[in-house]
């Protein structure tokens, strides 16, 4: 700043003695120093516009430029400089608005995203990063991910450029329990994009499926087992083989053949109420509806047991009749199973203080340990086999009747309450919402 007030001043100080020199010379004082005081006026505004760009040059990135204050060559020159500084606000808007819409498009996503630097330093993840890895959107972002992640397999993978097109299944322990499927894409100037989903859902699904096709497949050959090893013996019995035992033989065969048309039946239905197609919305009379499952319950148990039926309100449900009765049989059904000869079974029916509607089983038979009811409704699970031989019939069901009733009262908007005491009996109550039930007193 002195240097350059310095050449302006001796600029002045020449051109003033130049001109007066010339005035003398030719005779023409008067002009002489009337060009010196323009001259004067002249370079002092040119001192004092260098003067402001120069102050305006010292103050900080982003201080607007001077304001013109008339005209002049200063004043073109600070103005075009206000012009350009705000097209670079516009433009620094404009990219500013880019990137916020792009960090919420980030967000949006159903995947983790994290950039990381040539360091492999993390720049910034999305919440869904976040959660998945176990990171904080704020302190860890700056840290190296390896030393957040210390996976020896992840390790090897952020190592190995060559592995980046694959992608990576992660079990961490960061995160236990979690499986994390990630991929690493560089993109510019040394960055890379990890990209990371969770598939701890689709993990346990797939492990589900896999265990539902080996349980389908344990259950059906057992039954089928039985019936060739029977035909087998009626094809190789010897020509003096009684027609009683023949009989014998044909009615194993046909009981285990049924057991699997039991199976499939209630495969099928599985597959039907697991269909995202809603329940019919039937006029469903309890009365009609109790009593018939009442005397299926009474059928299937043979005058060996006790089979009280309450229904204290008569009502109409809102709901869909085939399913409701698929599932109250089936508790009916498990009721007369698990419960010794001489037994009693209850099956009930009451509106509750809150107009719920609520169906309930009731048994005084081998009852369940409290440590296996959260279980009971999930497919082909047997609380064990001494349970399934305590069965009155011996069969102890197919596994799969809970699942079916569970399906259908989640399709009703209800609720499955169990309580049981191992001994005690059990009873399995269906709570059905108010906007369902309209009493009919």
């Amino acid at each position: 700043m002195n240097e350059v007030r310095t050449g302006f001043a001796w600029s002045l100080l020449l051109m003033l003695l130049g001109v007066i020199a010339a005035g003398l010379v030719f005779g023409w004082p008067h002009a002489a120093f009337t060009a010196v005081g323009f001259g004067a006026y002249f370079l002092y505004r040119q001192m004092q516009g260098a003067d402001r760009l120069l102050n305006w040059v010292r103050q900080p990135f982003g201080t607007p430029p001077p304001v013109p204050t008339g005209n002049g060559v200063w004043d073109d020159v600070f103005a075009a400089m206000n012009r350009r500084h705000r097209e670079n606000i516009a433009q620094r808007h404009e990219l500013h608005l880019a990137l916020d819409r792009f960090r919420l498009a980030a967000e949006a996503l159903p995947d983790g995203v994290v950039i990381l630097d040539e360091s492999q330093q993390i720049e910034w993840m999305n919440r869904q990063a976040a959660l998945c890895l176990c990171l904080d959107t704020t302190s860890d972002v700056g840290a190296r991910i390896s030393n957040l992640l210390r996976e020896p397999e992840f390790e090897n993978y952020l190592n190995d450029p060559e592995r980046y097109g694959h992608a990576l299944v992660l079990a961490t322990q960061r995160v236990p329990g979690h499986s994390v499927h990630m991929q690493l894409t560089p993109f510019s100037a040394g960055r890379s994009l990890l990209l990371v989903r969770d598939t701890t859902q689709l993990a346990r699904m797939t492990t589900m499926r896999r265990d539902f096709v080996a349980n389908v497949s344990h259950e059906l050959k057992t039954p089928l087992t039985v019936i060739l090893g029977y035909l087998e013996t009626i094809e190789d019995s010897p020509p003096g083989i009684s027609t009683e035992e023949l009989g014998q033989y044909v009615q194993m065969a046909t009981t285990q053949a049924r057991r699997m048309q039991h199976l499939v039946d209630e495969l099928l239905t599985l597959s039907v109420l697991e269909t995202d197609a809603p329940p019919n919305n039937d006029n469903v009379h309890i009365a009609s509806l109790m009593a018939s499952v009442h005397r299926e319950a009474l059928a299937l148990s043979g005058g060996q047991h006790e089979i009280a039926l309450d229904a204290e309100t008569a009502a109409i449900l809102h709901g869909d009749e085939s399913e409701l009765h698929s599932a109250l049989l089936n508790l009916a059904s498990n009721a007369v199973h698990y419960t010794p000869p001489g037994g009693l079974i209850s099956m009930r029916w009451r509106v509750l203080d809150n107009g719920d509607g609520e169906f309930s089983v009731s048994d005084d038979g081998i009852g369940i340990a409290l440590t296996d009811i959260h279980r009971l409704t999930e497919r082909f699970f047997r609380v064990d086999k001494g349970r399934a031989r305590l069965a009155s019939d011996g069969t102890g069901g197919t596994g799969l009747g809970l699942s079916i009733v569970k399906q259908v009262v989640e399709r009703h908007n209800g609720q499955l309450l169990i309580r049981s005491e191992l001994g005690q009996g059990s009873t399995f109550s269906i709570i059905v919402p108010n906007p369902r039930v309209i009493a009919n007193d």
